[in-house]
């Protein structure tokens, strides 16, 4: 599924909205997969605490929407941009690619919950494909 130039003027446009608010909703999502989907907390059973306020929900929440959003400024070449997270991801932490695609619903919750007048349904497409895309794209080093 390819982003149209709408499509990316959509997310551009909406990305800019959640500057004050970007850290929690990475720390919002982030707990939503923890508590929603359990399996995934096996990634980071070195943390002591993986409740929803803990600081380290919190530090790699913030990790994680910092780098959605360089991914919004390389949404031209996601695959070359996110390179080195794709490394990071499939050689090092060895994560299963499934797991971008539970984040990134997670992501779309927690937007739709604090940008309720904001998350039109064309936004949640856009912002949708967008994930998808960024998601395609940390895969690639699988393949």
């Amino acid at each position: 599924m390819s982003l149209t130039a709408k499509d990316k003027a959509v997310v551009k446009a909406f990305w800019g909205k959640i500057g004050g608010k970007a850290d929690a909703i990475g720390q919002e999502a982030l707990a939503r997969m923890f508590i929603a989907y359990p399996q995934t907390k096996t990634y980071f059973a070195h943390w002591s605490d993986l409740s929803p306020g803990s600081e380290s929900v919190k530090k790699h929440g913030k990790t994680v929407i910092g780098a959605i959003t360089a991914a919004v400024e390389k949404m031209d070449d996601l695959i070359g941009g996110l390179s080195s997270l794709s490394d990071l991801h499939a050689f090092k932490l060895r994560v299963d690619p499934g797991n971008f695609k539970i984040l990134s619903h997670n992501i779309l919750v927690a937007l739709a919950v604090n940008f309720p007048g904001d998350f039109t349904p064309e936004v949640h497409v856009s912002v949708d494909k967008f994930l998808a895309a960024l998601s395609a794209a940390l895969a690639d080093k699988y393949r």
